[in-house]
């Protein structure tokens, strides 16, 4: 991203530059009138250093002097021969307050270049004035802190060859930017409809929330089209790839704009950016005819294939980001003459290289990705000579051997993660010569060998250290004076053979971010709690014992709390839901507390996940709790929590996951009407309320509110907060940590943990199973029709299976066993293909069991304790005559009625018989039609002799 930001502002410069000629070195006189409007200008704003983000930024307006000519200011340009102000150049210029509709920059018609980037006007809205601009060519308003619709009367700026709107965006609180201004569809085809000069448009996060109009295609003059974060969708206009001056285009993060590489033929693109789209299909070998092409950056969307050895014709190629695709093969071929590259990205997709030595031979290299592609060789000794390589990241790479010595020549390098390897050996001395690290992973590999903590504090930039999960023992070493000048803010030693915390830890003074997990530590020291700097503290599966510290609620600043399957005991400390907006991660699971979950919660708090499962704990669930506006995952299962259902929780508008399972929840499921009050759980993703004492029928209103359960786009279903849980600006250094849920629900029989929950967000299940409750299954459940797991088993629910579960095309486990089920089982569920358990054992279930190539994988414990059914998965087959007339089970485009059966399965209760006379059937005995019956007629009916079956369905259709 910042080699093309530096492209970017490169290219726009030259093009500025090459355009205009030079302004005249005697100043032209300033016309009185537009000197008074730039004043009036100046005095709308304040001087503020915040308001600018460049470097180089300082107040150009504090030189303006109504006693000096206006022509003669910093960023004041006049033309030679009429003397009016055409250009206007304020970028970074700190300037701080609002634009309002009337201001006086509208008054200079003549302008030409309007350039306000980088200062902040404080949420305005760009005013429609902006169209009497009518001469104006070049306009440049990006991050300038504008909100709201882009005015329609920008397409009156007929004469623009550069418009550049982007990048006006909120600062991100957690997450990523949110952009500020709009643009509709019809302002769009505008713009592009009389902006026909267009050389530039920069559109970067603004929202447009549309598909792109064809005619953008037409625009032959354009050079740059930046459309980043613009929530674009659709299929993206081929032709804009064709237009024959474009050099640079930017489409990245609008994650459901879709489209295809196409055939290329020679062209002026030098940059490619799709990151983050759906665009998908393979590389075309013609890319090989885009000789300019310099970047291209394809990352995180649907890319498939191998890699053509056409690309290794574009020799002028210095960026290259293939990541996360599911590109195959090895691609050494096609890149091999690429001797310019300084950024490489292969990670994250299918490929393997069994020779990898080539890379060592690009010098000039920076920058290089193989994550998770299957190496399986030692480090190449090549590698010895990129000597620039500052990022080098090869986790899960099936790497072998030792950490080489020689990794000492590569002194930039400032990033290192070899993380999931094999790796063996001790870690080299001469690894603690290269003074410019700032990130070290080596964690789940087999190093061993005893360190001493001194020997990391050589590294004087190091921030990140992770060594966790090897055979390290590591010591505390003997002198803690340098350790006050480490910067290091994340420490991750899980898995390090620690049986204490080490002491140095606590002379860190910039440590945000401790991980002890799977030691034998036994306590915590009183000074951890000093160390108020703590953002995130992990202490699980060790040995802890005792109670957990009051004084844990000191730190203000802590994100993350994870002390999770120790031997903790005592009460939850009742601060730990009312001491800091910050906290957002509460994870207690696996202990041994007891009491009351703690009662008061602050309003605004940050807290998106609470886990306090597997413990002693009793009462009822605080009412509090409503306050977690933020609040995703709940858990509180195998507890002693006495409580009615927690329909108040249903007012949390981001709840995706309650699990209530294993407590003594009882009463009936429902959500009485308090108020204006609504529990809809409109995003529950899972709900487990299994082993309780509910009773009553499932709520029927409350299944119909679960819309996420019924959402087939993945947008909808992911977790939006899963990706970040925190960043943090340390000395110019940006760090962000992943936290992931973990949780465990039985499926499919078995007893399963998701540790990272999020990944599987498509995990839609409802677990109501072990309780009493009563009544018939609600036909809306099929409505639900995200659903990949429901289990009603043991409770007395009634009534038939109803045929609308036919309709839950995502399901893959069914129990609703141990229950008073009666009637058929539904032949609509064969049309259930992703099905892989089903149990409906132990009901009053009769008749045959539906035959298709599904059902026949689901052995007879499937349908065991329902002496009415029959099958070829039981010992009681179903009598079948096939040389009578048959009926054929319904197809999948049969219509669903309520819980009626098939035009073509007669229930025997529903049969007409029909005494006739021989001459009234016009035949002979012997000729009657004997019809195939379900249930088989058993030897003990009694049928007269010259009688015809006649089937009456409900609908108007009669078969005799």
């Amino acid at each position: 991203m910042s080699l093309m930001l530096f492209l970017k502002f490169l290219f726009l410069y030259s093009l500025f530059f090459s355009t205009f000629t030079c302004f005249p070195l005697v100043q032209p006189k300033c016309h009185q009138d537009e000197s008074h409007a730039l004043l009036q200008f100046k005095e709308g704003f304040v001087i503020r250093k915040f308001a600018s983000h460049n470097s180089l930024s300082y107040p150009k307006i504090s030189s303006w002097n109504s006693t000096i000519n206006c022509c003669s200011w910093d960023g004041i340009r006049c033309d030679q021969n009429t003397n009016h102000v055409v250009s206007i150049d304020l970028s970074s210029s700190m300037l701080y307050g609002k634009i309002h509709a009337n201001n006086s920059l509208f008054r200079l018609v003549h302008l030409r270049v309007l350039d306000l980037a980088d200062n902040d006007f404080k949420y305005s809205r760009i005013p429609s004035r902006i169209g009497e601009l009518s001469q104006i060519k070049y306009l440049n308003l990006s991050r300038t802190k504008l909100f709201g619709e882009i005015p329609p009367q920008v397409s009156k700026l007929s004469n623009l060859l550069s418009l550049d709107l982007g990048n006006n965006f909120a600062e991100p609180i957690s997450g990523g930017e949110t952009g500020l201004l709009q643009l509709e569809l019809s302002s769009l085809r505008s713009i592009i409809q009389n902006l026909t000069k267009l050389e530039i448009l920069y559109l970067s996060y603004v929202t447009i929330s549309s598909t792109l109009p064809n005619t953008l295609s037409n625009l032959t003059s354009l050079k740059v089209l930046s459309l980043y974060n613009c929530e674009l969708y659709g299929e993206f206009p081929v032709g804009i790839f064709h237009l024959p001056k474009l050099r640079y285009l930017d489409l990245r993060d609008n994650q459901n704009l879709k489209g295809r590489l196409p055939e290329f033929q020679p062209n002026a693109l030098t940059q490619i950016g799709l990151d983050s789209t759906s665009f998908y299909g393979t590389i075309p070998a013609s890319i090989g005819k885009v000789g300019s092409l310099k970047v291209l950056s394809i990352s995180n969307c649907n890319f498939f294939g191998p890699i053509p050895s056409s690309l290794g014709n574009l020799t002028q190629l210095t960026f290259i980001k293939l990541g996360y695709n599911k590109f195959r093969g090895d691609p050494s071929a096609s890149l091999t003459n690429l001797t310019e590259l300084s950024y490489l990205c292969l990670g994250f997709n299918e490929f393997t290289m069994k020779e990898i030595s080539w890379i060592g031979k690009v010098s000039s290299i920076t920058y290089l990705d193989l994550s998770e592609v299957n190496i399986g060789s030692d480090i190449p000794l090549s590698f010895a000579n990129l000597i620039h390589l500052q990022y080098l990241r090869a986790e899960n790479s099936n790497l072998r051997g030792e950490i080489p010595s020689w990794i000492m020549n590569l002194t930039d390098l400032a990033y290192l993660n070899l993380e999931h390897n094999s790796l063996h050996g001790e870690i080299p001395k001469s690894f603690f010569r290269l003074e410019n690290l700032e990130s070290i992973s080596l964690s789940t590999n087999f190093l061993h060998g005893k360190l001493e903590f001194d020997m990391f504090l050589k590294f004087k930039k190091l921030i990140f250290l992770n060594l966790s999960f090897n055979k390290l023992s590591l010591l505390g070493g003997k002198s803690s004076s340098n350790v006050t000048d480490s910067r290091i803010h994340v420490l991750q030693l899980a898995s390090c053979n620690l049986v204490e915390i080490p002491t140095f830890i606590r002379d860190l003074s910039d440590l945000g971010c401790i991980i002890l997990s799977n030691n034998s530590i036994t306590s915590l020291p009183s000074w951890l709690w000093r160390k108020t700097s703590l953002q995130s503290l992990t202490v699980s599966h060790g040995s802890l014992t005792g109670e957990i510290s009051l004084s844990i609620c000191n730190l203000k600043s802590l994100m993350h709390l994870d002390l999770s399957f120790n031997n903790l005991s005592g009460n939850v400390p009742s601060c730990l839901g009312n001491f800091s907006h910050s906290l957002e991660i509460l994870m207690l699971k696996g202990n041994k507390l007891s009491g009351l979950i703690p009662q008061t919660y602050m309003t605004q708090n940050s807290l998106q996940m609470i886990d306090l499962s597997n413990n002693n704990l009793q009462g009822q669930l605080p009412r509090a709790l409503v306050n977690c506006r933020r609040l995703e995952f709940f858990d509180v299962s195998h507890n002693n929590i006495k409580d009615l259902f927690p329909f108040w929780l249903g007012t949390i508008p981001e709840l995706k996951v309650l699990a209530l399972r294993g407590n003594e929840f009882h009463g009936p499921i429902k959500c009485p009407r308090i108020g204006n009050m609504t529990c809809s759980f409109s995003k529950l993703h899972i709900i487990d309320l299994s082993f309780n004492k509910f009773s009553g029928s499932l709520p029927l209103e409350m299944i119909q509110s679960w819309k996420s359960m019924k959402a087939s786009n993945t947008s909808q279903l992911q977790y939006e907060q899963w990706r970040l849980f925190f960043r943090t600006q340390q000395k110019g250094q940006s760090w962000t940590e992943t936290n992931t849920y973990s949780f465990t629900m039985s499926n499919k029989g078995l007893v399963m943990v998701y540790e990272r929950l999020q990944e599987f967000y498509k995990m839609i299940a409802i677990d109501i199973s072990s309780n009493q409750i009563s009544g018939e299954i609600p036909r809306a459940i099929g409505e639900l029709k995200g659903l990949v797991l429901l289990n009603l088993s043991n409770n007395i629910l009634t009534g038939n299976i109803p045929s609308s579960l036919g309709k839950l095309s995502n399901l893959e486990a069914l129990d609703l066993s141990f229950n008073n089920l009666s009637g058929k089982i539904p032949q609509q569920l064969t049309h259930l293909t992703f099905l892989e358990f089903l149990n409906v054992s132990f009901n009053n279930l009769s008749g045959p069991i539906p035959q298709n190539q599904q059902f026949s994988t689901f052995q007879d414990n499937s349908f065991e304790g329902n002496q009415g059914l029959c099958g070829d998965q039981l010992s009681k087959k179903c009598i079948d005559d096939h040389a009578g007339l048959s009926f054929s089970p319904p197809s999948a485009s049969d219509s669903y009625h309520d819980d009626s059966e098939s035009l073509f399965e007669f229930d025997w209760k529903e049969w007409h018989w029909e005494s006739l006379s021989a001459h009234n059937l016009n035949t002979k005995p012997d000729q009657i039609i004997f019809l195939n019956c379900y249930p088989p007629l058993d030897s003990t009916t009694e049928i007269p002799l010259l009688t015809v079956l006649r089937a009456s369905p409900t609908n108007s259709k009669r078969h005799t």
